[in-house]
């Protein structure tokens, strides 16, 4: 396989907001009708405008002048969209999701959202600070995920401005939200770039103690959304390590190399070789849903470390991902089943999608040997991630 590039062109970005009513803080105009037209998304705009216990759900593109085009709304900070080109120049919707707000409100699910306050999962549904123990909303068996019963993906955003290119969005999560200490002022900027790349970038200060671990839920699948399997996709995880998990998919605790083992992704391979194999993470995961030990270098040039590239052999495709985040999970639509009916009409398949999700390891609250996610009053939490596209240099 040669070497990745983007399609590096200046940015031009568009937005659409769509609102029910005006409020100060996130005003602007509907788009013309010949702006929509010009929009390749595969949702309707006007089946984003809805309000949300008094707070107004809009819907809002970016867009660079190589035709990648974004989609968002303020309703859980979801990317409803994502249109990027194959090696022949033909754009397609490489992320999984619902056609309406309606079907995001009432089915469980974290397509494209922001996770927190705490990605992952929480062993039990409680840990410790200090002396203070802290019980949380057990959504998942005896275990707490991904934020609880209402997490960051179930609440509307308040969007704070646009520059030429962004995005940004903010909330208090407020003290004791699903079990959680502490009023979190959280921030989130999401930025496309010349070179392709959708950098998303963190922040978060609370006024008591807390846990933060925040990420993005995106599921991928560079075929196109909806249009098969994703197990010969061809990846690369740039991690030695991975944390190996007891039957609720808890970490045990241990770190383990992944050499001679199926979680070797150092040198590309596709998802689905050793997938099926008779190992047993894998048959508790139903496949791959691991949280991979990233290593410290190689880094971009703001000092990310290259997490993993993915390519899809016949549209060319190709995503890299950065972060500054010691932890990635690595997700292959294993619980998926067909029952969700996605943008375009087509069901979800068993295997239909990936998910990294860059992060701080699963349970570290309860894990003292794995990298704090622990943030007091007066520190910042500051974390970013990139997911780049491009193509395969012929």
């Amino acid at each position: 396989m040669r070497i990745l590039k983007g399609l590096g062109l200046s940015v031009a970005i568009i937005f659409l907001v769509w609102s029910c009513k005006e409020k100060a803080e996130n005003k602007s105009k509907a788009s013309t009708p010949e702006k929509m037209m010009k929009l390749k998304t595969t949702v309707r705009p006007a089946d984003f405008v809805d309000e949300i216990e008094g707070d107004s759900v809009g819907f809002y593109t970016l867009r660079n002048t190589n035709g990648i085009e974004i989609t968002f709304t303020n309703y859980g900070q979801r990317l409803v969209s994502l249109h990027a080109p194959d090696k022949n120049g033909k754009f397609e919707d490489v992320v999984l999701g619902y056609a309406t707000l309606k079907e995001f409100v009432e089915n469980r699910n974290y397509y494209g959202s922001v996770i927190g306050r705490y990605g992952n999962r929480i062993g039990k549904g409680t840990f410790k600070i200090g002396d203070a123990t802290y019980n949380l909303v057990k959504n998942n068996g005896e275990n707490h995920l991904h934020g609880g019963t209402k997490g960051f993906e179930s609440v509307v955003w308040k969007v704070d401005g646009f520059s030429e290119n962004s995005i940004s969005f903010s909330r208090i999560s407020p003290d004791m939200e699903e079990g959680y200490p502490g009023n979190l002022d959280v921030k989130v900027i999401y930025t496309l770039n010349d070179s392709n790349e959708l950098k998303i970038k963190y922040k978060a200060t609370t006024d008591k103690a807390t846990v933060v671990n925040l990420t993005n839920h995106s599921f991928f699948n560079l075929k196109g959304e909806g249009n098969g399997d994703i197990t010969d996709h061809v990846v690369m995880i740039n991690a030695d390590a991975y944390t190996p998990v007891d039957d609720g998919l808890i970490p045990t605790g241990s770190i383990e190399k992944v050499a001679g083992t199926p979680f070797d992704f150092k040198t590309p391979k596709t998802i689905g070789r050793d997938i099926d194999s008779d190992f047993e993470q894998l048959k508790i995961g139903k496949g791959y849903d691991h949280n991979y030990v990233i290593n410290a270098t190689p880094k971009n040039e703001e000092g990310l470390k290259l997490t993993a590239t993915i390519t899809e052999p016949v549209s060319g495709r190709t995503m890299e991902v950065y972060t500054s985040e010691p932890g990635v999970q690595f997700y292959t639509g294993n619980f998926m089943n067909g029952s969700d009916i996605g943008k375009t009409g087509k069901p979800y398949l068993f295997r239909g999608s990936f998910c990294f999700e860059t992060q701080h390891y699963p349970d570290s609250p309860n894990k003292p040997e794995f990298p704090s996610t622990l943030l007091n009053p007066g520190e910042v939490y500051e974390t970013t991630t990139v997911y780049k596209f491009g193509v395969v240099e012929e």
